[in-house]
């Protein structure tokens, strides 16, 4: 995970941010040290988003990801992430049958 990030922010322009997405705390662990600017967490139960807002104390933007619904949006947001992905808001949402016909 280290190269990976060393890579971006080798070839990223200077005012880019490098995220890195973990599914663990040992990840986390490895993306804070390798200074990851944004961590996205994904699928992570409550308990662990908390470890993660605490061991990042500030080092890096947190996300929680994947899996999230608009129940859990609130708990997460006291857990202290600093932004949530729902992708039910676009991915659960029926289609609109939009047609454009023209007369000539």
């Amino acid at each position: 995970m280290r190269a990976a990030i060393e890579r971006a922010r080798a070839i990223a322009p200077h005012t880019a941010k490098i995220e890195c997405e973990v599914d663990s705390l040992d990840q986390l662990d490895e993306a804070l040290a390798a200074r990851a600017d944004i961590v996205l967490l994904d699928n992570m139960p409550t308990a662990a988003v908390r470890e993660a807002v605490e061991r990042s104390r500030g080092r890096a933007l947190i996300e929680a990801s994947g899996g999230i619904t608009l129940a859990r949006v609130a708990e997460l947001a006291r857990a202290g992430v600093d932004a949530i992905s729902v992708g039910a808001l676009t991915h659960s949402v029926p289609a609109a049958d939009v047609g454009l016909d023209f007369e000539t």
